[in-house]
């Protein structure tokens, strides 16, 4: 299920599927060099279809294209002659990726009721900062295929109500988009603080307070609003920064550490989820960031999991993203406007100083992730449109 927030989400669904009594499968990408088309796996009881693709993550923008484009076309090669035999009857369409629309096209069209879990609304995000140009020739190919994704769905679960807001206002003629809240299996309160590891001592951080951030670092995050932060804050110093992940900014942060002489700054590559929990269980507070250019408004998974390991969270949105009001006015954690460097570091100072603060809101943290985000809400949300509708 890999290393990021939304496949630790995906698996914690299928989980949660799989245990309402559902058979469950999931379709994913294997190795270009693997023997066969298909290769079957299983892990926890889920069914898992690993399909040869080339890869996504680690390589060049234009190899990553053409491999996504590639997505359905690798994936139905390889499982076209055990769908025939036994249809699908939901096929869950996560995006992104925008490629996976002519897959579920063809699971439709074999009987599956098509629900797409919209997370980002690519490729609006890559013109808001810059990454395409509003005339590219490009945009049209992607404009294509993620209209494709749009009417390929029998219903369109999207993560916010500014974001269903935002699509009904971009997107006319869809009377079939609902919220769907980004979900988490929720773990006893503190559960993983029972682990007994030392990435404290391995890191030579024992007596300082950790600020983490652990994800996608990419130009989506605008990693380099958390770098001002930690230059900032490098006065103080029990204060220090963990940050830990891949993605197309990942040589920006270690050159900012550099060129900024932050002593404060510590970069790890991408973990596995068991370490990845590890680490949560002895950092302090739990960072994201956004990018102030998005016009859509996202909602980082690994917020869910600062929840879940009762973290404060301390971060930066794009304006009128309405994940501002629901932290704040939850006592769940510090966000602010992307741009609003002296309030976001105000509020790290009070969270380096306060022990007590942070345990605060940190318990907050985890009440808000119970009461809105626990992922039987999200079967339950996504089984109503299938029987309403089915």
């Amino acid at each position: 299920f890999g290393k990021r927030s939304h496949a630790k989400m995906l698996h914690e669904l299928a989980l949660a599927f799989l245990n309402s009594g559902h058979s469950v499968t999931v379709i994913t990408t294997g190795a270009p060099d693997q023997e066969m088309p298909l290769i079957f796996d299983s892990f926890e009881g889920v069914e898992i279809w690993r399909f040869k693709s080339g890869y996504t993550k680690g390589v060049g923008m234009l190899k990553r294209l053409i491999n996504e484009f590639l997505l359905s076309f690798r994936a139905w090669s390889a499982i076209a002659m055990h769908v025939e035999k036994n249809p699908f009857d939901l096929c869950i369409n996560y995006s992104p990726t925008i490629f996976f629309g002519p897959l579920a096209r063809k699971l439709k069209n074999r009987g599956a009721y098509v629900y797409l879990i919209l997370r980002d609304m690519f490729p609006q995000w890559a013109i808001d900062i810059g990454l395409l140009s509003a005339g590219s020739p490009i945009l049209l190919f992607l404009r294509y295929y993620e209209k494709f994704n749009y009417k390929t769905a029998d219903w369109i679960g999207v993560q916010s109500p500014k974001n269903k807001d935002y699509f009904l206002a971009r997107y006319s003629g869809y009377d079939n988009v609902s919220v769907l809240m980004n979900w988490s299996s929720v773990a006893p309160r503190n559960a993983q603080l029972n682990q007994t590891n030392n990435f404290r001592k391995k890191l030579n951080l024992e007596d300082k307070v950790i600020f983490f951030y652990g994800g996608n670092i990419g130009h989506a995050q605008d990693m380099e609003n958390l770098m001002r932060l930690a230059r900032t804050m490098h006065e103080h110093r029990a204060a220090h920064f963990l940050f830990v992940g891949q993605g197309d900014e990942f040589n920006l942060i270690n050159n900012l550490t550099s060129e900024w002489a932050l002593d404060n700054v510590t970069i790890l590559p991408s973990v596995s989820q068991e370490e990845f929990l590890k680490l949560l269980a002895v950092v302090d507070v739990g960072l994201f960031s956004l990018s102030k250019e998005h016009t859509a408004h996202n909602f980082p998974g690994k917020i869910l999991a600062y929840m879940n390991a009762s973290l404060p969270i301390l971060g930066s949105v794009n304006p009128g993203n309405d994940l501002l009001s629901l932290v704040n006015s939850a006592g769940a954690g510090c966000i602010y406007v992307n741009g609003e460097d002296e309030l976001l570091a105000g509020s790290a100072l009070m969270l380096l100083e306060s022990e007590n603060m942070r345990l605060d809101i940190g318990a907050h943290a985890h009440s808000l992730l119970v009461k809105h985000f626990s992922v039987e809400s999200a079967v339950t949300g996504i089984m109503s449109r299938v029987n309403r509708n089915t």
